[in-house]
């Protein structure tokens, strides 16, 4: 008999902390389903074409692998990105945003749930240290992965009698293409916010691409898919990590006055 591989559904493998998670899974043996709008690269990565804004798309590519083979982990990284002023957002970018970003991870979640209940199995959602302390003129954006953080608490507790074990990893800035993808409203868009979502802009590039790689926030990952008892919340780096307490004991006013601080210098 072949050897057991186990199986894991990577959803927005294509590029960034999500390529590099299907590309860690398959070298250390595990058959990689890449779930995403655009292939993954490496031609060892089983591919399946699908939107996460378009419906039962991603529901579909699920179920596809789970009648056909055990899915022993779901990692949802599919993510997007929006810079503008709460005043002048665009229902359909910010309506997309969060099908993008929590609603297609909770139809992955509603998928993959079923095919894990009889033995078990691992999920984790890619959050983001914005769900936590709030990034400037990308509010949607942090809005969203802090449902994501609830959900993924709720979602602890609920499945925990099935041995379904679920994580919301939060990393900080990480290099990848994602801050070249961000979808940035014009000057004329922005009107007189335009100089400070500019700076804003800015400021967040700096900070993703001088912050951790995207192959370390995936070795974190695949650590997460190897622990008995992984946690509810898991936040990526010592740095990371330190500011996300000092964020909640803090009063209010001094995080957001730091927070603000960041994105207006």
């Amino acid at each position: 008999m072949e050897k057991y591989k186990k199986t894991a559904i990577v959803v927005g493998g294509s590029s960034g902390i999500g390529c590099e998670t299907c590309l860690r899974l398959f070298n250390r043996g595990w058959h990689v389903v890449n779930v995403s709008r655009t292939p993954c690269k490496n031609s060892n990565i089983h591919n399946i074409a699908a939107d996460a804004a378009a419906g039962n798309a991603l529901a579909d590519a699920i179920k596809s692998v789970g009648e056909k083979r055990r899915i022993d982990a779901l990692i949802y990284s599919a993510g997007f990105s929006m810079a503008a002023p709460i005043e002048h957002a665009k229902e359909a970018d910010y309506r997309y945003l969060f099908d993008v970003n929590y609603f297609g991870a909770l139809q992955s979640m509603q998928a993959v749930i079923p095919f894990m209940k009889e033995k078990g199995g691992r999920i984790v959602l890619v959050g983001s240290l914005g769900g936590d302390l709030p990034i400037c003129f990308d509010s949607f954006y942090s809005s969203s992965k802090a449902a994501l953080e609830m959900l993924c608490r709720s979602a602890y507790s609920e499945l925990k009698p099935y041995d379904i074990k679920v994580t919301a990893l939060l990393p900080g800035g990480t290099a990848t293409g994602f801050t070249f993808k961000r979808k940035v409203y014009s000057d004329d868009e922005n009107k007189a916010y335009s100089h400070s979502v500019n700076r804003a802009v800015a400021a967040l590039a700096d900070m993703e691409q001088s912050g951790m790689k995207p192959s370390d926030v995936a070795e974190i990952i695949y650590g997460l898919l190897l622990t008995d008892k992984p946690p509810v919340i898991k936040t990526c780096g010592a740095k990371n990590t330190v500011y996300r307490l000092m964020s909640r004991v803090m009063p209010e006013k001094v995080t957001l006055k730091i927070n603000n601080r960041m994105y207006h210098q």
